[in-house]
C-alpha cells in the first residue's frame, strides 16, 4: 500500500483503506444505509530532530495517518567521545523532536537501540577499516537499524509503516507487482544511494513523505507550521564521530589498528612507514610522508602484509570493478548483462556502465541460478531477494557482478557501495570488492 497518486497504486483520499459498515435503525423504523468507515493506519516516524523527519510526521498526520513519533537512542556509553550538542540522536536532537511532536499533537517515544547500533554499525565500521576496506556506516544503519530493528518495533506496536525523512520515493510496478525505489524529486538531496539494500518487505512497509518535495519547500512547510527546526542546519559528519576525524576515533575505539608497516610502490620498493592500514584509503595523497617531486597516491591496502601500496595519479584510475553482497529491486536475479548508470560514492555523479553477472561457483559469466519472482511483501521471510529475515543479509548472495565503466573513474574504493540506476529507478547495488585498474587488478 502506498500514498495516493503514486505510480501503479490505487488512489485514495489519504492513503488509508475503507471498509463497509451498516447503521441499523431502531425496530426497522429507519432505512438501512451503507456507510464507509475510514480505518486510520498507524505509522511510526523516525524523528531525528531535524526538519525533514519533522515535516514527514506533519505530512502523514495531515493525510490522516495515526502518527507516532520516535527517536532512536543509539549513542553507546562506551564510545570514547561523549554525547554532542547537536546533530541526529544527540540529547539536543531528542528535545527538538519532542517539541515538534508536542506541536503536532502526536505521541512521542525514545527507543533505546544503543547495543544494536554499537554491534551492527560501529563495530562493523571499525572492523572494515582494520581489514583495509572503507565502509559506509549510513548504508549499514539504514539496513540494520532503521529498516531492521525500527521496522520490527513498528510492526510489534501494530504500525503498518515506518516513515523517515529520507529524500526518496517508492512506487509499485503494475506488471510485476514489485515495489520500486525511485530517486527523489530534488536531485540535490536524493538519498537513494544509501537505501539500495531495501527489500520488497521493507519497501512495502516504508513511507518517504518528503521525497516528492524539494528542500526549500520542506523548510517553508516547517516554518508555516511553527516548527522550531525550520532553519536547523544539516549534519554532514558520521553521527558517532562528531569531530569528523575517523582516524582519532579508530585509535581510541580500536587501539590495535595502530600497527606500523611499510609503504611500498608498485615495484615493491619501500618508500616509508605507515601507522596502520586502517588509517588510509584508496586515492589518498596527503599524510603519506613521502618526499617526491611528483605526488604519490594510495592505490591498494594489503592487511595480510600490513602494507600500504602507492602509485602515481594514473594508477588510481579504474575502468571497472567487481562487487558482491548484491541486492536487486525491480527483479530477483541478474541473468544477463545490463546497461545502467553506476554511482560509486554518495556525492559522485553516476556514469554509464555495463553490469555483467559472475557466478562465484563456476567463475563464469553464464547467468544466475535460483528462483525468480517478486516475493511476498507481507511476509518478512519472503522478501523477494536473497537473505530472508526481513531482508537483512545475514547470508549474503554468494554471486558477484563485474561493472565496466563507459569512462575511467578515480579512486574506486573497496568497502564502499556501487549503486545502479535506470533513469530514476534504483536497479540495485553491491559492495565493491576489487577494482580493475587500467593495467592492474587490485583486491581488497
Amino acid at each position: 500500500m502506498r500514498e495516493a497518486g503514486q505510480p501503479g497504486m490505487t488512489s485514495r483520499p489519504d492513503g488509508a483503506p475503507w471498509r463497509n459498515g451498516r447503521h441499523d435503525g431502531d425496530h426497522g423504523c429507519r432505512r438501512r444505509v451503507r456507510v464507509r468507515v475510514r480505518v486510520r493506519e498507524r505509522v511510526l516516524v523516525a524523528m531525528s530532530g531535524g526538519v525533514d523527519s519533522s515535516v514527514a510526521a506533519a505530512i502523514l498526520k495531515e493525510r490522516g495517518f495515526e502518527v507516532i513519533g520516535a527517536t532512536m537512542q543509539i549513542w553507546p556509553k562506551s564510545l570514547p567521545v561523549g554525547d554532542r550538542e547537536g546533530g541526529c540522536c544527540s540529547l539536543a536532537a531528542v528535545e527538538d523532536a519532542r517539541r515538534v511532536a508536542s506541536i503536532l499533537g502526536i505521541p512521542y517515544y525514545v527507543l533505546n537501540l544503543q547495543e544494536e547500533f554499537e554491534e551492527e554499525v560501529i563495530s562493523y565500521f571499525a572492523r572494515e577499516y582494520a581489514h583495509g576496506r572503507t565502509p559506509n556506516p549510513c548504508i549499514r544503519c539504514n539496513q540494520r537499524i532503521k529498516f531492521g530493528h525500527l521496522l520490527r518495533k513498528a510492526r510489534e506496536i501494530g504500525a503498518t509503516f515506518v516513515a523517515t525523512g529520507h529524500y526518496a520515493r517508492i512506487s509499485r510496478d503494475a506488471d510485476t507487482g514489485r515495489y520500486l525505489l525511485l530517486r527523489a524529486r530534488d536531485p540535490r538531496k536524493d538519498q537513494t544511494y544509501a537505501l539500495y539494500l531495501m527489500t520488497q518487505y521493507e519497501l512495502a512497509h516504508t513511507l518517504f513523505p518528503v521525497g516528492d518535495f524539494v528542500k526549500d519547500e520542506i523548510r517553508r512547510m516547517a516554518a508555516s507550521l511553527g516548527l522550531p527546526v525550520a532553519e536547523k542546519r544539516e549534519s554532514q559528519e558520521i553521527c558517532f564521530i562528531p569531530d569528523d576525524d575517523y582516524r582519532r576515533f579508530l585509535r581510541e575505539y580500536l587501539p590495535e589498528t595502530r600497527k606500523a608497516g611499510p609503504i611500498i610502490d608498485l615495484d615493491g620498493n619501500v618508500l616509508g612507514e605507515h601507522e596502520g592500514v586502517a588509517f588510509y584509503t584508496i586515492g589518498q595523497r596527503k599524510g603519506l610522508g613521502i618526499a617526491s617531486t611528483e605526488p604519490f597516491y594510495v592505490v591498494d591496502l594489503d592487511p595480510d602484509r600490513n602494507a600500504v601500496i602507492v602509485g602515481r595519479a594514473g594508477d588510481v584510475m579504474a575502468d571497472g570493478l567487481v562487487a558482491t553482497d548484491l541486492n536487486w529491486i525491480p527483479f530477483d536475479r541478474l541473468r544477463e548483462p545490463v546497461r545502467v548508470e553506476a554511482k560509486i560514492r554518495y556525492y559522485t555523479p553516476a556514469v554509464a556502465a555495463t553490469v555483467t553477472p559472475l557466478t562465484a561457483r563456476s567463475g563464469g559469466r553464464d547467468g544466475w541460478d535460483g528462483p525468480d519472482g517478486p516475493g511476498d511483501p507481507d511476509d518478512p521471510d519472503d522478501a523477494g531477494s536473497p537473505g530472508g529475515d526481513r531482508g537483512v543479509r545475514t547470508n549474503p548472495d554468494p554471486d558477484w557482478v563485474e561493472v565496466r565503466f563507459g569512462s575511467p573513474q578515480r579512486a574506486v574504493t573497496p568497502g564502499q557501495s556501487v549503486v545502479f540506476y535506470d533513469g530514476d529507478v534504483v536497479v540495485g547495488g553491491g559492495v565493491i570488492s576489487k577494482y580493475c585498474a587500467m593495467s592492474l587488478r587490485h583486491s581488497s
